[in-house]
């Protein structure tokens, strides 16, 4: 298998990840405060921690530091400016994560489900170029993206169950919303395969650990702690940190 049709598979994985939340939510249909926040808190941490450890790092070798802090910080400045425009959150849902049957409930779940799209594009394209750069990172990223989107997944199904009753409804714009992160890294393939290599993959990288780490911080660590009781927010943070730490070291042994 080539590391072309490795990154498209593993952006795939990531992206559709958001079924597993939506699942979970259908599920459960109740999940509790405690499993929403330490969920968002582990996604949080795992994010935070390959993105100074694995991406920052690598984007500095192949840039200097002073470059590959400028990629880092124009990455989360296009973010912020992405996350302006297009905000997406977790609103609408109750501490149990439902909220009343209403319009404006379906309302909310469309416009989520729109956002995460919008979103999930550029997560496409840092998993695909992640995975070019080193298979180790592209699988980290993927995992962390993985476990980012199913809360993402979990917003989407439930305002839209909980308004419409209709499983399949909440299921399938969960499932459309994760659908465009393999359409970023095909049009990652296309556009800048020829390009990711030395400084412009340098760039690319660096620019993703902002992207992500403007998630972690301004999303769903805000969230983590809206929904979570006590010191969840930081457990899950810790826990996500551990459990990246711990695969990223077993893939360096392999």
């Amino acid at each position: 298998m080539s590391r072309v049709e490795l990154a498209l598979i593993l952006t795939t994985v990531a992206g559709l990840s958001t079924t597993v939340g939506s699942l979970l939510g259908l599920a459960l249909r109740r999940p509790g405060p405690r499993f929403m926040g330490l969920s968002l808190g582990f996604a949080a941490g795992v994010m935070i921690l390959v993105s100074f450890v694995e991406l920052l790092p690598k984007g500095i070798e192949a840039l200097g530091f002073g470059w590959g802090h400028a990629a880092f910080f124009a990455g989360l400045a296009a973010m912020f400016l992405l996350d302006a425009a297009l905000p997406h959150s977790y609103a609408g849902m109750d501490d149990t994560g439902r909220g009343p049957r209403d319009r404006r409930l379906l309302q909310t779940g469309l416009f989520v489900a729109f956002g995460i799209g919008i979103h999930n594009l550029p997560e496409g394209m840092a998993t695909f170029a992640g995975t070019l750069a080193d298979t180790r990172l592209g699988l980290a990223i993927a995992v962390a993206i993985a476990i980012h989107n199913i809360p993402e997944g979990l917003a989407v199904a439930a305002p839209i169950y909980a308004a419409t009753g209709s499983r399949k409804k909440a299921f399938w714009w969960s499932f459309l919303s994760g659908v465009s992160e393999p359409v970023g890294a095909g049009l990652a393939a296309i556009a800048l395969l020829p390009l990711l290599r030395g400084p412009v993959l340098g760039v690319m990288l660096a620019g993703v650990a902002g992207l992500m780490v403007f998630i972690a911080l301004d999303e769903l660590l805000p969230a983590s702690r809206e929904y979570g009781e006590a010191h969840v927010s930081i457990i899950g943070v810790a826990a996500g940190m551990a459990v990246m730490a711990i695969s990223l070291w077993l893939l360096a042994m392999r």
